[in-house]
């Protein structure tokens, strides 16, 4: 009798807790945001040398004074250049579902920071530098197309990108990246010197991206296949015993952040499973610590942002999955 009380007591905190989060989401959906998605990219591959006034006009943050006009007509001109803005307009005919998912991001940042202001979203092409994909201010997102034309295209594999990176070049992770520029932007830490450090500042920026675009799957979120994530669940217990086995946590090793936290094809145990385990597996265990302390403390994300990585390990009482 008393264990059916305890699940009935389980469930109906459950419901509870799922009901408040609906009256949420329902306020957060009615935010009203208006923004378009300009199409730099498009512009220019229509322009000519004399529309170049009206396009510095429109599209002045793409334009520095320290690069002449003979410069900008040349690259309008290159072949390479009209290649890539063809390819481009093929792939992106139009953005209502990436529109629909910025529109829900903007109004979920608005709900938690009453003072954000809805900024200008332009796009435009960069060569495929894939590390500058987007590129969020306070008054302008600006997303480079090019690095977002599906894992396969001929540009990613002709250029030699690495398959682990090019995987999430697509059209689906645009709101994503964005999110995590945001992220970024909210995140401090006073340090950032042990490897605890590195997987929390990395979970916060993940439990950000739980909070503001929740319509998102948690592969997703990190940037893993569906295998992958569930390699990390999987094994979350394993990895954070290696973790303390091995006295990493509060370790300032420089080694330890390539292994655990940076972009790679898999984590770097150094044992036979490494080539089965996907990349940025701390990441993925400082996101879990973030929720566990986000779970207990009841604040919200942009205070968690705030919120130094002792605090959150020590408060979070994080214990793996089994």
């Amino acid at each position: 009798m008393q264990i059916r009380i305890y699940f009935i007591l389980i469930l109906g905190f459950i419901m509870l807790s799922c009901n408040e989060e609906s009256k949420v989401e329902q306020e957060i959906a009615k935010i009203e945001v208006d923004f378009n998605i300009e199409r730099f990219d498009k512009a220019l591959l229509e322009a000519t040398p004399k529309d170049l006034p009206r396009l510095k006009g429109a599209f002045p943050f793409f334009f520095s004074k320290h690069v002449p006009d003979s410069i900008v007509i040349e690259r309008m001109q290159d072949t390479l250049q009209h290649e890539i803005l063809k390819e481009v307009q093929l792939a992106f005919e139009d953005f209502k579902n990436t529109k629909l998912e910025l529109t829900s991001l903007f109004q979920h940042i608005k709900y938690y920071d009453k003072v954000f202001s809805i900024p200008r979203v332009a796009t435009f092409t960069n060569n495929v530098q894939y590390r500058d994909n987007v590129i969020v201010t306070d008054s302008v997102v600006v997303i480079a197309l090019d690095n977002y034309l599906g894992e396969n295209h001929k540009f990613y594999v002709d250029g030699n990108i690495p398959v682990y990176l090019a995987k999430n070049f697509k059209e689906e992770q645009i709101v994503v990246d964005i999110a995590n520029d945001y992220a970024e932007k909210y995140a401090f830490q006073s340090t950032r010197k042990t490897l605890l450090d590195e997987m929390i500042y990395f979970g916060k920026l993940l439990y950000f991206k739980d909070v503001m675009i929740p319509f998102k799957t948690d592969a997703e979120k990190i940037g893993y296949s569906d295998s992958e994530l569930k390699w990390a669940e999987a094994n979350e217990s394993q990895i954070w015993s290696y973790f303390i086995e091995k006295e990493m946590l509060f370790s300032t090793d420089s080694k330890l952040p390539n292994r655990f936290i940076a972009n790679a094809p898999f984590s770097k145990f150094y044992l036979e499973l490494d080539n089965e385990s996907p990349g940025r597996l701390g990441q993925y265990i400082g996101w879990q610590i973030v929720k566990a302390y986000a779970e207990n403390s009841g604040e919200n994300v942009i205070e968690i942002m705030q919120t130094e990585p002792d605090v959150i390990f020590n408060k979070s009482k994080f214990k793996p999955k089994k």
